[in-house]
């Protein structure tokens, strides 16, 4: 592990005993103390005794899927992080996962370092004391989301987006200044098999900029880079 990476705890959820009979050890190997829970009833039940810093979670279970389990925990208050693990030719399930508080996804099947690299990126995002993706609501300047009631607020009133256009956005104030491509937009909102091209994402982020009259000549949130793709600009607060 490398020396910057603090040790973390993670609470890994999949029915398949041969899914978390390779990934447990790998990840303690890479410096991680590991949970390993078979169902989603045994992961509420784990939460609740030993609370994770993020949770790895699968999407089809037995009992209470991953989806369930997201549910009831933002419900709850809780916002732990947490990747998804999903299948493929899901996309409605990938995103509706990512607009009820999800904070990533990985398509099975997946090698195990891409699923290190993701928890590293996910738990690397943090404030001092909170990381971003373990809390309900984000702010920057004016900007207020809160990703429960997904609401968003500009100098305290309310801003008026489509469900698209917030996960766009809430995906975006998750990466702080991290330049995002189109390809890599259209994956997290809406999947990547989604039948959608990018210019779905543009028309998105239009609606963004004038939503939040950020289309001005100056970036104020959102950056365009040509070639590359967008950014959210400035700090990102974790508000509790």
């Amino acid at each position: 592990m490398d020396d910057e990476q603090a040790p973390g705890h993670i609470l890994l959820v999949d029915d398949q005993p041969i899914i978390t009979s390779n990934l447990a050890p790998y990840l303690e190997r890479s410096g991680y103390h590991v949970m390993v829970a078979a169902d989603g009833e045994a992961a509420l039940q784990a939460v609740a005794q030993t609370p994770p810093d993020l949770i790895v979670l699968d999407v089809l279970m037995p009992k209470l899927d991953g989806r369930e389990v997201l549910r009831r925990l933002r419900k709850n208050g809780n916002w732990t992080p947490v990747i998804l693990l999903t299948q493929v030719g899901e996309p409605s399930e990938r995103a509706g996962a990512l607009d009820e508080g999800a904070d990533d996804y990985l398509n099975k099947p997946f090698e195990p370092y891409e699923l290190l690299a993701r928890i590293r990126a996910v738990l690397r995002r943090s404030q001092p004391g909170k990381p971003l993706a373990a809390c309900r609501r984000l702010r920057s300047g004016a900007l207020e989301l809160d990703r429960l009631t997904r609401h968003v607020t500009l100098h305290g009133k309310e801003v008026v987006l489509t469900a698209k256009a917030l996960s766009v956005l809430e995906y975006l104030m998750l990466h702080p200044n991290e330049v995002l491509s189109r390809e890599r937009l259209l994956d997290a909102v809406w999947g990547w098999d989604y039948p959608a091209a990018t210019r779905a994402v543009d028309v998105r982020i239009a609606e963004l900029r004038r939503a939040l009259n950020d289309d001005s000549g100056a970036p104020h949130f959102l950056e365009t880079l040509i070639g590359q793709g967008y950014s959210f600009v400035g700090r990102v607060e974790a508000v509790s």
